[in-house]
């Protein structure tokens, strides 16, 4: 998350946190609807508390949130609607998350579009989000990514290889940086095949 991001999110979420603090103030000195549950918001107080906490740090998927939050032993019932009062006002959002991570761990990270898919499958973020977050990335994206990840890494080649073998053992460090990162190994391959000479060719 960016710095402005970070800020933005930490407003909204003072400011939820605040409307709430105002809220209970109402409520003692009778002043609130005659609908509101004290003993139900008693009991969301702290689960609500805690999830603010979390959010202030950095976005998370609802799955993501209620599992730390039902980790911390709260009440799932309670944890459940909290979760759904902050995604009703737009605390969560999966949609916005999944966008977010995919553009952030896509050029900052160097993660391919499928690492990004298993990590917000274990995020818990719905399939159709997924593909929606994901199709911001585009196949020239990347193999973009890719050649840039290859080419960094042939940089660290400083002499051409004495013959096969040694080539053979540079090409697969520069697929390596690739696979670990989940690109097709088609295109891994022929990727670095093309950083590897570009970079001989760089030292001859």
């Amino acid at each position: 998350m960016t710095s402005s991001q970070h800020s933005n999110t930490s407003d909204t979420v003072e400011r939820l946190r605040q409307a709430m603090v105002e809220y209970a103030e109402r409520s003692a000195a009778g002043e609130a609807n005659e609908l509101f549950d004290a003993e139900a918001e008693k009991n969301k107080a702290q689960v609500r508390k805690r999830a603010l906490g979390l959010l202030d740090q950095r976005a998370r998927s609802a799955h993501e949130l209620r599992t730390r939050l039902v980790d911390a032993e709260f009440p799932p019932a309670v944890v459940d609607e909290v979760i759904d009062d902050l995604e009703r006002v737009g605390l969560i959002d999966d949609a916005v998350f999944a966008r977010e991570w995919v553009r952030q761990r896509h050029q900052r990270r160097g993660k391919s579009s499928r690492v990004l898919d298993r990590e917000l499958q274990d995020k818990g973020v719905a399939s159709s989000i997924r593909s929606d977050a994901l199709a911001t990335i585009s196949d020239d994206d990347e193999r973009a990514l890719a050649e840039s990840l290859a080419e960094k890494k042939a940089r660290s080649i400083k002499a051409v290889p004495a013959d096969r073998a040694e080539r053979d053992k540079a090409l697969r460090r520069i697929v390596g940086v690739l696979a670990r990162r989940g690109f097709p190994q088609g295109m891994a391959m022929s990727v670095s095949i093309a950083a590897l000479e570009g970079r001989i060719e760089e030292l001859r």
